[in-house]
Parts: structure tokens; sequence; C-alpha cells
């Protein structure tokens, strides 16, 4: 027993704790919360609340920032005796609002009445916007609930005191309310019932003039919702605004009737309603009174602006206004000739998308529900109450021709401008003659579609090969240029999203009929540079028809190169033939590329020149046979690269050529001697070419002497001497510093110059004056080795100029 004993104590405890309602908090609640649990009622029941647990606990009012520490005691049902209230402010700059609003539930406080109050605070004079995102809002009475127990309401705080814009439902016409001072969003949702997650977004709305802005969205077909004006059912504020933006649905009528209305007693200005169209603001309509006539069976989007006087507040019961905006369909009545008498083989229909809806279709004056034209009639449609939307227009032509009649054929769409719905689809049957093949041509040329992709043009196109095989889906500007397939096809242009085919001037494509071709399909590709080319095979992703053929002609212009990528190949098990991937450039035998199924292809090619891309199908036992290539045009760096090398090479191998040239050049020069032909008006030849002794006799002290022999100082004694001397002795001594004329022969004088007829001629011995003696080389020069000394003597400082004399004589000494 003593065992039992403290189980038995935990378990009252824990019976008593869950009686007295005592339950410990775990929410996390968001730190810019604030919780007042407040009492309501009598104070007859000992129910208390507690924070953290301390003693005493409270019986009135506690505010708190987190839940998680509130806990009741003595309160076996909490939710008789509190409530909660759960409060947040939002704030707003100039540009964005630090929050949105976001149900947050408070699991423990479920069985509470609860208050959530989000307090909105803009930055003036800029608004704020709240936006009902997906779900929008119905305005209610005040008294009024709503189905989901969660009820809404808009509060402004104006100067004069707070104003209730309105209470509001989820599910409804209203989409965003733009408030322009402080206010608040209350949502009051009962005890017991979950609480919705539901975001609504706060945003800085633009500048506004009026209390509030209602912005609201009437759905199609027809509806008529409620409205009432700020505070209802007490008095508009004093000399204030308000105003509703209505957009309502095209071809649709609207019309505005007041229900129930108070005219307060003005004391200054009047009360005052004004309709505006939203799309230029002009002025539509104008009420002076509530008692006015109402706008009704009005198209197009407008605004209801409801001004208050500044009224006499005692004996007055105010302003209220209590109105509704009704929509319906707007019944119009068409009348169209079809006039097909000069069509050949079309076919016009037009379907009702919802047979229970209210339009009428009449043909020749017979009510039906599905029309159909055709070529070669003139017949007279009647349409009532009928939307675009309600109608499908679709047009089938058949084209054929034989070998002498065929030409280009525009495919363009017939002028049927009459009839209220858009033309959605159109289709041609091109039947080819025998032997024959389509061949089909867009202006701005063709690009191909994978399945799912976007075409962002008014339309696309679809080709199939009868009605079986799709060659493919194609969009308005691309690289395809020509399409050629050698059985019937059919073309169908379809419109994109809401677009109508019949605002299309330019024809679709042009189609001719030409002699039969080598493959089933083949296409004329014209890529760009560095644009991406997708390639697809017919009837991609499921495969080709069996032993099915199809080229690709891939223009590729000089200088550049097509890099084609497989991106996606799927290969059959063949039970006949097989499968075959090639490439060859245009006018050449050789095959750049050739792949069976059986073989691993390469996944990148780089092509230099226009090219084939072929595949052939087999007979496939399992699987197809599918490809999908990528084409990218690229300029050829290759040869481009090559050239600029070269170029490089050759201007250096030049430049090295160059510098060899003057080195050699400067070479020689210095190893040269500076020749001249010095004319000399003395008659004395100076020779070109090597100087022995370059300085001057005073500058290079060839006459000097460290020391003289006797024999050279009194040599020419002992010549004059009778004293015998030996055979050495009486040998020659060449002669040093002598002088000697020259008597040699010379050349014939050079001709006389013009003023050289008046002078006299030199006599005989005379020195020679202004004669030219020529260049004498020197290797020609009569002058000895052995006399070079002599003729440096004789040029050196003192020296007349004369020529060297060709040995020495005896009797120089004598003469001097």
């Amino acid at each position: 027993m003593a065992g039992w004993f403290p189980l038995l104590v935990g378990l009252f405890l824990a019976v008593g704790l869950n009686i007295s309602g005592g339950q410990a908090q775990s929410d996390h609640t968001d730190q810019n919360m604030r919780f007042t649990i407040s009492r309501q009622g009598s104070m007859d029941s000992d129910c208390t609340v507690c924070v953290n647990s301390k003693k005493p606990c409270l019986m009135k009012t506690i505010s708190v920032t987190d839940i998680s520490s509130v806990t009741f005691d003595k309160c076996p049902h909490p939710q008789q005796v509190f409530t909660v209230e759960i409060y947040q402010k939002i704030g707003c700059d100039e540009l964005s609002c630090s929050a949105d609003i976001v149900h947050a539930e408070t699991s423990h406080l479920t069985n509470l009445n609860r208050t959530f109050i989000w307090d909105l605070v803009p930055e003036r004079p800029k608004s704020f916007q709240l936006t009902f995102t997906g779900t929008g809002m119905r305005q209610i009475l005040p008294t009024e609930t709503c189905p989901d127990q969660h009820t809404y309401t808009v509060m402004a705080n104006q100067s004069t005191g707070i104003a209730a814009i309105g209470t509001f439902c989820r599910h409804g016409t209203i989409t965003s309310i733009l408030a322009l001072s402080q206010s608040r969003l209350v949502l009051e949702v009962p005890g017991g019932q979950r609480l919705d997650s539901v975001r609504f977004q706060v945003s800085v709305g633009p500048e506004i003039k009026t209390l509030a802005l209602v912005k609201v969205t009437l759905p199609s077909g027809p509806s008529a919702t409620k409205y009432f004006s700020p505070n209802y059912p007490r008095s508009f504020p004093d000399d204030d605004l308000m105003t509703w933006e209505i957009h309502v649905p095209p071809e649709h009528n609207f019309t505005v009737q007041f229900l129930k209305y108070t005219e307060p007693q003005c004391v200054k200005k009047e009360v005052v309603v004004e309709y505006h169209k939203t799309d230029n603001m002009s002025m539509m309509f104008t009420g002076k009174s509530l008692s006015s006539p109402q706008p009704a069976n009005r198209q197009g989007n407008f605004s209801l602006s409801l001004r208050n006087c500044e009224m006499e507040r005692k004996s007055s019961a105010g302003l209220t206004l209590n109105f509704q905006v009704s929509v319906a369909r707007s019944i119009k009545q068409v009348s169209c000739a079809v006039d097909l008498r000069k069509e050949e083989r079309v076919q016009l229909l037009i379907e009702k998308k919802d047979h229970k809806s209210d339009c009428q279709m009449k043909k020749n004056s017979v009510l039906q529900d599905t029309i159909t034209v055709a070529s070669g009639s003139l017949d007279s449609l009647f349409f009532k109450g009928c939307l675009s939307d309600d109608l499908m227009l679709t047009i089938n032509k058949t084209i054929d021709c034989q070998w002498k009649e065929c030409s280009v054929v525009p495919l363009s769409v017939p002028d049927l401008r009459c009839l209220p719905t858009p033309l959605h689809k159109i289709s041609w049957h091109l039947l080819a003659p025998e032997d024959g093949t389509v061949e089909l041509v867009h202006r701005g040329n063709l690009q191909q579609l994978l399945p799912g992709q976007p075409c962002n043009a008014s339309f696309r196109l679809r080709v199939d090969e009868g009605n079986t095989v799709t060659v493919g889906s194609y969009c308005p500007k691309g690289p395809i240029q020509k399409i050629q397939v050698r059985a019937n096809v059919s073309v169908t242009a379809t419109a994109s999203a809401k677009d109508d085919l019949r605002r299309t001037s330019e024809s679709f494509l042009n189609v001719s009929f030409r002699k039969d071709i080598s493959d089933r399909y083949i296409f004329t590709v014209v890529p760009e540079k560095d644009v991406p080319v997708l390639l697809a095979t017919p009837s991609w992703p499921d495969g080709m028809s069996d032993h099915s053929t199809i080229s690709w002609i891939v223009t590729v212009p000089p200088d550049y190169q097509a890099n084609l990528v497989f991106l996606n190949v799927s290969q059959p098990k063949c039970r006949n033939r097989h499968t075959i991937i090639k490439v060859q450039t245009l006018g050449s035998r050789e095959e750049m590329f050739s792949r069976r199924e059986d073989e691993q292809s390469e996944g990148e090619l780089s092509i230099p020149e226009t090219f084939y891309l072929n595949m052939s199908n087999c007979e496939p036992e399992l699987g197809a046979f599918s490809v999908l290539s990528q084409i990218t045009l690229e300029e050829n760096t290759g040869p481009i690269l090559g050239i600029a090398l070269g170029t490089i090479a050759g201007l250096l191998l030049l430049l090295l050529l160059i510098l060899i040239v003057v080195w050699v050049i400067r070479k020689k020069k210095r190893q040269e001697t500076h020749k001249t032909s010095i004319y000399n008006p003395n008659g004395a030849n100076f020779p070109p070419g090597h100087r022995m002794f370059p300085k001057s006799r005073e500058d290079n002290e060839s006459h000097v002497y460290a020391s003289i022999e006797d024999t050279m100082v009194y040599g020419h004694l002992l010549k004059e001497s009778d004293y015998p001397t030996s055979d050495s002795d009486l040998e020659i001594k060449p002669e040093v510093d002598t002088y000697r004329g020259f008597t040699g022969p010379t050349e014939a004088p050079p001709p006389l110059l013009p003023h050289s007829h008046r002078q006299k001629l030199p006599e005989p011995g005379a020195p020679e004056v202004d004669v030219y003696r020529p260049f004498i080389d020197q290797s020609e020069s009569a002058l000895p080795v052995q006399d070079k000394m002599v003729e440096n003597e004789l040029y050196g400082p003192g020296s007349n100029g004369l020529g060297s004399p060709v040995s020495p004589t005896p009797d120089s000494h004598s003469e001097q």
C-alpha cells in the first residue's frame, strides 16, 4: 500500500489541475503581440487568471506578451468567464509596411472568445491598402454573423472620432480597402471555433482624399451585391467623403439602386452623389439628392462617391445609405450575312459552349444550337444575348489541284467580321496530286515547338500528315524556311489565349505543290548566329512512322560553322532494316557522320559548311525512333586563327629579313672606305683610298726622331768625298724630306667650261690650274708601295700638293 500512495496523490493532483483549468501554456507567440485576458459577466465565479503560477491570481484583467505564462485557477470552464484580446501594431513608411496580417492560432485559448486587433499606421499623406487576396470580402450589417463565424470590422480613426468603414465576411466582391488615416482591422472568433489560416496583404497605397476607398470587382453573369455607408445604421461622418470603385465585367450592364437611406438636415453644403468613369475619370452622372434617379443599364467601370454635408447634429437623423449594384449580361442582337458563294470547299461551324446559356442563335430565322454554313451559299445569321465567350467558331477548308492548275495558294481567313465571336481555329486540308509534294512557306520563317512549349505570337500552327501523324507544331519567326511533305497535309491555326484569328491580316502560310522528293519530309533551316535551334523528328516524342525518312538542309554561311548536338536519341529494336542518322555536307559524296541503332553515336559535331542531316527509321520490333537535335551557328574561329597566326609569322619573318639586310649593309659600310673624287684647282690629284696616316704632320709627330745615326747626319759628306768606300757604303739610301717635281705624263684635260674659252692656255711646264683629274683606283696608282711614306710626307704640312717623285736624284741636295 505504501507504494501506491504517491501514485494516488499524483493522480489526484493531475485531476484537480485539469478541473481547475490550471494547464500550462506552451504556445510560441510573436514578440510584437500583446495578449489581454479580461473577465466578463458577474464576479460570482471564483475563477482567476495567473501569470507564471504566482499567487495571488487576479480575477479581473491581465496583459502579457508571453501567453505561455498564463494559467487559470479554479476554472472548470474558463471560456464562460474570460475573453482574450490579441493585439498587434503594423507600421508603414513611404515605401512599405512592417508586416502582413496573418491569423496565428493559440491552441490553448481556442475555447475562449478571441478578438484579434491589428492597428495599421500609415505615413501621411500616403494611405495604407489592405488587400484580401484570393478570398475577397462581402459587406454585412453589424448585427449579422458570418457563416464561418469569422467576422471582420474595418475602422478608421478620424479627428472627430472612430468611424466604422464596415463589417465584412470572407468570400465576396470587395478586393481591397484603402484608408487615409490610422485604422484598425478587428476579427472576432467565438470560443470553440477553430481559427482559419488567412493572410491579408498590407501595403502602402496612393494619396487619397476620402475617408476610405473600397474596390469592388463584380463577377460575370447576373448578380446583385449590397453595400452600406460608414457607421451604418448610424450616421455617416459629418462633412466627409466615401468612395466605392466598381469594376464591371465586359459585355455586362450595371444598375445602381438606393434600397434604404436617411437624409440629414444640412447647415452647410448638401449631400451629393457622384458617378465617374474610372477609365478617364470623366463625369458620368451626378445626383443632387438621394431620391434622384440612379444609373441603370449602363456599361463600363465606374466609381460612386458619397459626400455628406455639415449636419445639424441635435435634431437630424444623419446620413445613412444602403445601396445595391446589380449586373446582367448585355442583351445584344446581332445580324450577320455570311457570303461563301465565292469560296470553294469551305465549311463554317458555330457552336454554343454552354447549352444552358441564354444565348440564342438563328440561321435563316430558324433557332439552332449549332450553325453550319457551307461554301457556295448566302445565309442570314441572328444572335441575341450572346457574349463572345459563349460561342466557338471554327472553319475548315479543303485545297487540291492538278498539275496543270497548281499555283501558290495563300492560307487566309474569309471575311467574317460581322460575327459576334472571335475565330478560335481554322484548318486547311491540302491534297497533293499524284506523286506530288506539299510545300509550306511562311513569310517570316517558323520555329518548331516542343510539347508544352509556349508561343508568344497570336497564333500557332500544327502540321499533320493526313489526320494521323503530327509532323510538328510551329510558331512564327524562326529558322525553318520551308517544309516539304510527300503526302496529304492538314494545317491548323489556333488562336492564343483570347486572340482572334480574324485580326491576322497576312496569310498564315503560302502553299505550293511540287514534284516528288526523295524523303518523306524535308526541312530547309537557316539558323541565326548564336541562337540555338531545336529540331525534333515528326510525332516527337512518340516516334517516327515505320520506314519513314526525314532530312534537314541546314544553311551555313562562309566563315561560320554549325555545332550539332543530339540532345535526346531514342533507338528501337529493329525487326527489319536499321535506323540511320547521317550528316553529309552539300555537294560531297563522303559522309561526315553515320550511325545505326546498334552503334554508339557521338554527342557533338562541328560542321564548317551547308549540310544535310538525314534520318531514316526501320520497322521497329520494340520501342520507337525519335531524335531531338540542337544546332547552333557560330563563327569559324579555326581558319581565322590560322590566318591570323600565319600573318603574324609572315610579318615576323619579314621583320627578321629586314633586320638581317640592315645589319649586313651596316657591316659592309664599316669595312668599305668612303671614296670620293676631289677636284683640286692647283692640278694635284688626291688619290682616294685608305690613308696610311690620317693625322697631320704636326699631330702624328712622324718627323720627330728620338735619335739620329751619324750616317744619317753626315752621309751627304761621304757621298761628296773622293774617299773610296766599300760597296755597302756606296749603297744608295732613299732620300728623306726631298721634294721632286712630277715629270710624268698627264691625261688630256677635261672639256673647257663655258667660261673657259676666254682664258689663255697654260704654258708648257706651268703648274696645272683648274684641271679635272678623274678618280684613280688605288690598284691602278703608279706609285709603288715604297713611296707611300714619301707620299705621306708630300701631303703633310708645307707640301705644295704636287705628286710624289718616281725616285730620288743624286743631286737633290746640290740644288737646294
